[in-house]
């Protein structure tokens, strides 16, 4: 069966970091992480699973002119507002909020931040 999943490419040896604070933020499972041959690269492939989505990441071993940007996002459907509340401080600290935690007309509450390693993630109470 074809599957599309997500895929968070990361410079600079940190997606460990990073899948930490998703493993934790989301109470999520590390699936597989294999390193690169060259520990100072950092994980060549991992897959974990947040929210039920597989989600793929690897630091690249080559340098790109490019990052995230906040235009391709992660969107999350939380339970309740203690759960929304709890994601929006957990994912935006040391990063950006696009739109602050509220009630925006198309969801009684909502929050778009980005995480210290440039990830989008959209935060909508279900």
């Amino acid at each position: 069966m074809t599957m599309i999943r997500p895929f968070l490419m990361f410079q600079g040896a940190v997606a460990a970091k990073a899948i930490d604070l998703y493993v934790t933020t989301f109470d999520g499972a590390v699936l597989s992480s294999v390193p690169h041959a060259d520990p100072k690269h950092g994980i060549q492939l991992a897959e974990l699973v947040i929210k039920g989505q597989s989600v793929l990441i690897s630091d690249s071993s080559v340098d790109h002119a490019f990052d995230f940007t906040p235009s391709t996002s992660l969107f999350v459907d939380c339970d309740d507002r203690e759960e929304l509340e709890r994601l929006t401080e957990a994912l935006g600290a040391g990063g950006k909020t696009y739109m602050p935690l509220g009630e925006y007309g198309f969801s009684t509450a909502f929050a778009w931040v980005g995480d210290r390693f440039g990830v989008s993630w959209q935060l909508n109470l279900a």
